[in-house]
């Protein structure tokens, strides 16, 4: 079966770009100045919110990947022997390389992509009037065409849901946070035009959810 893991990256836009009344939208049930800067932090979840920042894809059978990345003066360049694609592109273009690659693959697997990744992505695209090339919130309780890890090791909420960092550590693989960066840590790194520590920080994600994926293949799938 021809498959693909996948994973974003995410920016929130500057709480000044919006105008007064989606600010106090915004920030409307905060009553303190920190649950202000708490929902102000959150914007990034949003894709009404934030932008795509990257996109990283990868065959968990072949190692073969690419990451498609906001790095304005960035060249192309290639990586882990010839198998992995960096691409710098704008957030438009981010988008429609996602669509036209992913409508190649029969399955496609996430970390918690039914409860982020993938509903931002298909909103975000609608907003930049990008066309999704297949449906990525089809039906939840099967793991053929979408094999979603969280829903998977948490029996569909059965279980307590954990961050995939803590599933890695748990599993004795190497997890990406290791190396001491977060999504937090992304509005600060693309200020400092860090954008190809970006792209590996998500391809570091998109490898972590391939061994991940192994796991459940070899031990949990039935």
């Amino acid at each position: 079966m021809s498959r693909v893991v996948f994973d974003i990256e995410t920016l929130a836009f500057p709480f000044d770009s919006f105008d007064p009344s989606q600010q106090e939208y915004l920030t409307k049930s905060a009553k303190t100045e920190e649950e202000r800067q708490d929902a102000i932090g959150r914007l990034a979840l949003t894709p009404l919110t934030a932008q795509v920042l990257a996109i990283g894809m990868l065959n968990p059978d072949t190692r073969q990947g690419k990451v498609y990345y906001q790095g304005p003066g960035d060249p192309p360049a290639i990586i882990d022997d010839g198998l992995v694609t960096l691409t710098p592109c704008t957030e438009k273009e981010i988008l429609e390389h996602f669509w036209s690659s992913v409508v190649h693959y029969k399955q496609f697997i996430t970390f918690n992509g039914r409860g982020f990744d993938c509903p931002f992505l298909m909103l975000r695209s609608a907003l930049l009037n990008v066309k999704p090339t297949r449906n990525l919130m089809g039906y939840r309780f099967s793991a053929n065409e979408h094999c979603d890890l969280l829903e998977q090791f948490t029996f569909y909420g059965a279980f307590r849901k954990f961050t995939l960092d803590f599933y890695c550590r748990s599993f004795g693989i190497r997890s990406p946070k290791e190396d001491g960066i977060t999504g937090l840590d992304m509005a600060r790194m693309f200020s400092e035009k860090r954008y190809r520590e970006i792209a590996e920080y998500c391809l570091g994600d998109v490898k972590a959810t391939a061994e991940l994926f192994k796991r459940w293949a070899d031990y949990l799938a039935v």
